[in-house]
């Protein structure tokens, strides 16, 4: 593999989600958001960037469901400025294309060192969406690094609110994208999730069970995020697998990749994730 399909494969999050909820055990109680946050910072990967929201493989920032300043998308960020204008430049985008959970302890000290009042935190997808099945991080690795993220955030920022999103579906993303001749073109130039993705038109048991472990994988992985934002307590908000449970379509897609949100792709994202999570 070339350097620049290395890197390309290393990029974050596909940004599906299933056809129906799973559930996954007990979920924090949803809590009084209390009055809006003057400041906010968002942790996670290429989806919270904004990835090829804007751009040719480029950071899309402004466009982030989260933290972005662009209407069209009308973030988290917007939709709180809204009702307080005090937290306007207050939002930190403090996410990595290409992060997984491992990442997630040093965007939380990022957050910690910002003061901030609210936090997202959407992480998980390039655990899973790896280069073969063999590489997906394991179930409790994953909880232990969500685990150091959620303490570090705790201990430097024991008043503000956290919401933790669900991992989408990487699963609808095979299945909305492999009948598109275009989709399966650029999952394999540029060797996208293959661990999903390997031989999307394959019906194959092999192929079949594969991307069933696969799927499996990302909801455990949502098990775990809600049992770690019941840990924390009050000021954490689990989705309740809102993002999981979102029908992603083929035209939310960029179509440089067909594997990131687009515009419209981050503003379902915004609209699930804040009518699911804290909202003012």
């Amino acid at each position: 593999m070339t350097p620049i399909r290395r890197a390309l494969a290393a990029l974050a999050a596909p940004a599906l989600a299933a056809t129906a909820l799973v559930p996954l055990g007990a979920t924090a109680a949803h809590a009084d958001a209390g009055p809006p946050p003057g400041s906010m910072a968002s942790l996670g990967d290429s989806i919270t960037r904004g990835f090829n929201a804007c751009g040719w493989y480029v950071d899309c920032a402004s466009r982030s469901f989260s933290t972005g300043d662009n209407s069209s998308v009308n973030s988290h960020y917007l939709r709180i400025r809204a009702v307080n204008p005090a937290i306007a430049g207050n939002n930190h985008n403090d996410a990595k294309t290409g992060a997984k959970s491992a990442d997630m302890s040093g965007q939380a000290g990022t957050a910690v060192s910002q003061g901030v009042g609210y936090v997202t935190m959407l992480i998980g997808a390039n655990d899973a969406c790896t280069g073969s099945e063999s590489s997906m991080t394991p179930v409790s690795t994953y909880r232990a690094n969500i685990d150091a993220a959620l303490g570090r955030i705790k201990a430097g920022l024991p008043n503000a609110r956290v919401a933790i999103v669900s991992i989408p579906d990487i699963h609808r993303l095979w299945s909305v994208g492999k009948d598109s001749g275009s989709a399966r073109t650029a999952w394999a130039l540029f060797g996208i999730c293959q661990s999903m993705l390997a031989n999307p038109t394959s019906t194959a048991q092999a192929d079949v069970d594969r991307r069933a472990r696969v799927r499996q994988r990302v909801v455990d992985y949502n098990t775990q995020l809600a049992q770690a934002c019941a840990a924390y307590g009050p000021n954490c908000d689990f989705d309740d697998n809102a993002v999981f449970g979102y029908p992603f379509t083929l035209s939310q897609l960029s179509t440089w990749d067909y594997f990131h949100p687009n515009a419209a792709g981050q503003q379902a994202l915004a609209t699930v994730t804040y009518t699911a999570g804290f909202h003012w």
